[in-house]
């Protein structure tokens, strides 16, 4: 929505630079819809980076709570079979 909003201003901008047929100012505001465009997509790139580093944490914090699991039921079973073999 935030791209939306940036992108209609550029637009209308642009829009209103062509009316007046004024160079410079078609020139900035071509650039400054360039910069915003250009600013908003980095954040966006930020934010999918770390959205793909939390989820390989959690990922790998998942591997590692079920490998704790498998190490604890291997030693129930050992511990039930040592219990099963002395009765």
């Amino acid at each position: 929505m935030k791209k939306v909003a940036i992108l209609t201003v550029a637009v209308v901008a642009l829009g209103l630079a062509a009316c007046n047929k004024n160079n410079a100012d078609t020139n900035a505001a071509n650039e400054t819809a360039v910069e915003n465009n250009a600013a908003y997509d980095t954040n966006v790139a930020a934010e999918n980076a770390t959205t793909v580093a939390d989820n390989a944490l959690n990922a790998a914090g998942n591997a590692v709570e079920n490998a704790g699991n498998a190490v604890e039921n291997a030693q129930d079973a050992v511990a039930n079979t040592a219990n099963n073999a002395a009765h």
